[in-house]
């Protein structure tokens, strides 16, 4: 197959693409080979340049965490976890609990990840995370208060890349917000030492807790609020490309990242990499672009009964 067939570009003695098979010529030019693609305002996957890959998100897939989500967005593929426990809450804040992140990214996830060398995006991502968090009060942390001054719930959100493929940051937010609406707060009472210990499914089946010594009877939902989306987008000459691969970012480097709530307030806007400037206009399409994206989310965990 010639490049001029598949991309219905003229034959050419002169040019190279007609003399050389697609994939050759894909791996040797790449930036040639997208630019094409992009005069005709379509990627090499058949995507629009606005549209974000297909996304899917799976609740509680793992039973031992008190709250899990996978979230897939194209090939990109975030598996999240939350775990739990009851710590003595700061003297700054006694009536507030915690929540801890950290992203992980294992050598399976990309072949630029190598083994025994952390990946220079983990910190970022999980920093970034933390604020957006923080900034949005997606969750209100006196939830997490037990007893004031005395105990209170630390979670512990631990987001694992099984397959990066561009975009990690929104699926990594996308996987952390399913998985907090698939926590339940554990059970847990006063122990023979006056501490306040969880109770697992286990101890709640086999272990009578008295009304004196419960502190919570049943396990219960977070309420949240202010959910935050993400979209990233490649800003390339005159281009805008949603929702990139890690194909596109290698080569097109400059990324913006729009993080909008619920009810599509701006909670961040992040840009990264490359000489290009966001001009005003730039920064318009982006956040229009984040809010059809933020529509499409909220109908995906619309279906799943997240608010």
């Amino acid at each position: 197959m010639k490049l001029s067939k598949t991309m219905g570009l003229p034959d050419s003695s002169q040019d190279l693409s007609t003399e050389m098979d697609v994939d050759a010529y894909r791996r040797l030019f790449p930036l040639r080979f997208f630019e094409r693609h992009l005069s005709e305002s379509l990627r090499p996957d058949g995507r629009p340049l606005g549209k974000a890959r297909d996304t899917i998100v799976n609740l509680g897939l793992v039973s031992s965490a008190d709250g899990s989500a996978l979230a897939k967005i194209g090939s990109t593929t975030m598996l999240a976890a939350i775990r739990m426990e009851v710590m003595s809450p700061s003297t700054d804040s006694p009536d507030e609990g915690c929540i801890a992140v950290e992203f992980h990214m294992p050598p399976i996830c990309s072949p630029t990840v190598r083994p025994g060398r952390p990946a220079d995006e983990a910190p970022v991502i999980s920093k970034r995370l933390s604020d957006i968090f923080s900034s949005c009060d997606m969750i209100d942390l006196k939830e997490l208060c037990l007893v004031s001054g005395k105990a209170a719930w630390m979670g512990y959100l631990d987001i694992y890349c099984l397959d990066a493929d561009g975009a990690l940051f929104d699926a990594a937010l996308l996987s952390a917000v399913a998985a907090f609406s698939n926590l339940q707060i554990p059970v847990v009472a006063l122990n023979d030492n006056g501490r306040i210990v969880a109770i697992n499914g286990e101890q709640e089946e086999n272990a009578s807790i008295n009304e004196k010594e419960a502190v919570n009877k049943e396990k219960r939902k977070l309420t949240l609020k202010n959910i935050p989306f993400a979209l990233t987008c490649i800003l390339h000459k005159k281009y805008i490309l949603a929702d990139p691969t890690a194909e596109e970012e290698s080569i097109m480097d400059t990324l913006v990242t729009v993080v909008l709530d619920s009810s599509d307030q701006i909670v961040s806007f992040n840009k990264s990499g490359g000489n290009a400037l966001a001009g005003s206009s730039a920064i318009k399409s982006c956040v229009e672009l984040a809010r059809k994206r933020g529509k499409e989310l909220k109908q995906i965990l619309g279906e799943m009964d997240i608010d």
